[in-house]
């Protein structure tokens, strides 16, 4: 229900409790926003803050108040200030540095330890200048110039840029705004005069700026999150009691309260029947009404019958923006034990999506065949989209780097780098496969098209062909590495299998792919997936440590087309005959078209036409190659007779002639 203690050390009055403090609750971050939340919780009052009691004397400023230059109000809504002069800079009271040494923080001095001590407190980053090295008397807020200069407090000069936005003197950046403030300006023992600074600075530029500069500080860590608006003030004045507690001196003026905009956050409608049908208690209006008012909320009753509060959000509790964020808070004080466990009404069946036989048919032959499903970054840089893709790209408005800057318009990079990833940690023999999708552009509508992607490293491709299933029988790393292409290639052939009917290869292949080592597919005439060994200059673009093979498919295809009918046939009562046919061609001659000059004689008793042994080098000649061809001839009619079986072989021998082969003895 609240907030989630990780471990205790110490005892009695030096007790520390170790909080694990979510993200969006920069409100608890500090000691009085864990006290708001126990006095809440235990239903105890909370004790509010004293500060500037009438012992501290405010002499009137002759000169008016201290002025501050307002140039970017958007970006820092609130700045407020007080002066002390006439002060001493001392070590803290041993009770402030005791407190700040339990937290881990090293004491400095009584003006820096005030600004540590109230950070913790109550969450509000302020920051102390040193007066007399204001130059000007004034303090401007406003955007760094290209090439400005500012040495922060941790010693670095840091070049600055139009983007950053800096609290300045007259002459020059004295502070980078909510992250850390100037080495120029800083309290020394020889400070008499002292300027308190306190603001809200815009959550967006602060996060930029710290992760621009490398600089995560306690102020940026809160600012980023969004700080309480209405704390300025009081901030001032408690870093102000402290350090008139331990130096003296004076309080010259009243605040300094400059406010461009109000933040203030709109009301929240709550309904009673939205609470009972979110939460399924039966919680009064009065329990609503007390359980809110003890965090902070100030509620409102509203006329209309159904929304019967109207509530305001306090200024420190910047998660709160909708009604259910409202529930929410209701249903941690109320206790989630208290409301009973229930299931949500339901009416109709589980319905599964139009292509889950598909994909569960793909993803099962993949599983089958060694393939590890991963998923991968839906994001990639521009290089990438522009190499593995012609597509029209999707920019991201605010990307996580210059490396995941764009939507993906292919899958190969994110399916590369997890290769690299593998490789680069000693695991050598990976097969991964992943499904999803692509983001592309089409005119001025977004499409997003389903795809599935398949990877392996070399070692993996040689470990997974047949045994004694060599074709290329000739010697050389050009043969090995024509049987790992064949290797991958069964893998291809396989998982398609399981739709369509009719599977044809091209050489049509992307510039990213080896371009004697690859192939387009054509299932039943549709395109659907290019595959192959990864080209030369790619592999050495991306470091790899040994060949990859990809295979790139069209889900959207294989849906359209659908998975292939099963047929089951009885047996043959007959037996089937197998011819071998030993040829030589040319390189040009693929054996894609000798198998359609085969296939294409109508031959109804050919069963099976496939390649046994491919040969190069010895007696045939250079551009040549000679290979080992095997048909299998049966009829479901009765047993074949050596008449047909001679008719047959010599058509064959016929169509393989006409492709400019030669029939080897």
């Amino acid at each position: 229900m609240g907030i989630a203690v990780e471990g205790i050390s110490g005892s009695g009055a030096d007790t520390v409790f170790e909080m694990e403090i979510g993200t969006n609750r920069p409100d608890a971050m500090n000691h009085y926003g864990v006290a708001r939340e126990a006095a809440a919780i235990y239903d105890v009052p909370l004790k509010q803050f004293s500060v500037l009691s009438s012992q501290f004397s405010v002499k009137p400023s002759s000169g008016g108040s201290f002025p501050i230059n307002m140039e970017e109000p958007q970006l820092c809504p609130r700045f407020s200030a007080r002066v002390i002069r006439g002060t001493r800079v001392n070590p803290s009271p041993e009770k402030i540095a005791h407190r700040l040494q339990l937290l881990d923080q090293r004491p400095i001095s009584n003006a820096v330890d005030a600004t540590n001590y109230v950070l913790w407190e109550m969450g509000k980053p302020t920051h102390v200048f040193d007066m007399d090295l204001l130059e000007g008397g004034r303090l401007i807020i406003r955007k760094a110039r290209n090439g400005e200069k500012l040495r922060t407090l941790d010693g670095v000069e840091r070049t600055l840029t139009a983007e950053d936005l800096v609290v300045a003197d007259a002459k020059k950046p004295v502070g980078l705004a909510g992250v850390m403030g100037g080495f120029d300006t800083m309290i020394t023992d020889k400070t008499k005069n002292i300027l308190i600074e306190s603001a809200w600075w815009d959550p967006g530029i602060v996060r930029k700026m710290s992760r621009r500069h490398g600089l995560h500080t306690d102020a940026s860590h809160r600012f980023e999150r969004g700080a309480d608006f209405e704390s300025t003030v009081l901030s001032c004045n408690l870093v102000a009691a402290l350090i008139l507690e331990s130096g003296a001196g004076e309080l010259v003026g009243e605040a300094v309260d400059v406010v461009s905009k109000r933040m203030d956050q709109a009301p929240v409608v709550l309904r009673r029947s939205e609470v009972r049908r979110i939460l399924g208690g039966n919680l009064t209006s009065g329990e609503i009404f007390r359980i809110l008012k003890k965090l902070g909320f100030t509620l409102i009753p509203e006329g209309q019958a159904d929304a019967e509060f109207r509530v305001q959000i306090p200024s420190w509790r910047l998660d709160v923006e909708r009604e259910i964020d409202v529930i929410e808070e209701i249903a941690r004080l109320h206790g989630y034990d208290k409301f009973e466990n229930t299931l949500p009404a339901y009416s109709g069946a589980v319905v599964d999506l139009p292509h889950a036989a598909m994909d569960a048919a793909f993803r099962a032959r993949a599983l089958a065949l060694g393939y590890n499903e991963a998923v991968s970054l839906t994001f990639i840089s521009h290089a990438d989209a522009e190499r593995f893709s012609s597509s029209k790209v999707l920019e991201l408005e605010n990307p996580l780097s210059e490396e995941a800057s764009v939507m993906r318009t292919s899958m190969a990079p994110g399916m590369l780098e997890m290769l690299a990833r593998n490789l680069n940690r000693d695991s050598e023999d990976v097969r991964l496969f992943e499904m999803g999708r692509v983001y592309e552009m089409q005119g001025s509508e977004r499409v997003e098209p389903a795809r599935a992607c398949l990877g392996a490293t070399l070692a993996a491709v040689k470990g997974s062909g047949p045994v004694g299933g060599v074709l290329d029988v000739s010697k050389g790393e050009q043969a090995a590495a024509a049987e790992a292409f064949r290797s991958f290639k069964g893998d291809v052939e396989n998982l398609l299998a399981a739709f369509g009917r009719e599977l044809n290869f091209d050489r049509e292949t992307a510039d990213y792919f080896h371009p004697g080592r690859s192939a387009r597919v054509l299932l039943d005439g549709a395109l659907v997936a290019q595959f192959g060994q990864i080209a030369e200059a790619v592999k050495a673009e991306r470091k790899l440590r040994q060949d990859i093979f990809l295979a790139e498919i069209d889900l959207d295809q294989l849906h359209a087309i659908g998975l292939r009918p099963v047929k089951f046939m009885p047996l043959a009562k007959y037996p089937a005959v197998e011819r071998d046919f030993s040829f030589v061609f040319s390189d040009e001659v693929e054996f894609e078209a000798v198998r359609r000059a085969v296939m294409g004689l109508g031959i109804p008793e050919l069963r099976e036409f496939k390649p046994v042994e491919i040969f190069r080098g010895g007696s045939i000649g250079a551009g040549k190659y000679s290979i080992l061809l095997r048909v299998r001839l049966q009829s479901d009619e009765g047993t074949l007779r050596d008449e047909q079986i001679t008719q047959w072989s010599s058509q064959i021998v016929a169509a393989l002639h006409g492709l400019g082969g030669v029939q080897r003895a």
